[in-house]
């Protein structure tokens, strides 16, 4: 679940922006270098030492953070494509997004990616993940509060 994100914003999510404004090359290796280490604690913890249960797949725990997953990860999908889709080319300057989840949130991909954490949280039932959860809401709720703001303006 969680490497499948990070495969989603590292590998597919670039390659289907079109235009947008440059990222400085000192923020592109911080998110790099957290990307890695983060998937590397996910991935270290998952495969050397957690223990589930042979019924862990149809654990409580583990369904309903599945589908919190599933459906956070569905709505990040949709909200990234209504985010791509928001400027004609040429178009530059704010623009406020219209449609799915932004009916509701003024950040609906930082909303649905909290959600998708969230659920691997509980689906894992490990620290590691849990850890990435809160920290991620953290930085996108600070995220999401800054984009609001210019939604006001």
């Amino acid at each position: 679940m969680g490497n499948n994100n990070l495969m989603k914003k590292s590998l597919i999510f670039p390659f289907l922006i079109r235009g947008g404004k440059p990222m400085p090359l000192y923020t592109f290796v911080l998110a790099f270098v957290f990307c890695i280490y983060n998937g590397y604690l996910q991935s270290r913890y998952l495969s050397q030492y957690a223990v589930y249960a042979d019924d862990w797949v149809t654990d409580p725990r583990f369904l309903v953070g599945f589908c919190l997953w599933l459906i956070g990860m569905l709505i990040n999908i949709h909200s990234d494509h209504i985010l791509r889709n928001l400027r004609k080319p040429g178009e530059t300057g704010y623009k406020i997004p219209r449609g799915g989840f932004f009916e509701y949130v003024t950040a609906a991909n930082y909303f649905g990616e909290v959600v998708e954490w969230c659920g691997y949280s509980l689906a894992s039932w490990s620290l590691q993940g849990g850890a990435f959860a809160l920290f991620t809401f953290c930085i996108l709720c600070t995220r999401a509060q800054q984009h609001h703001q210019l939604s006001l303006t």
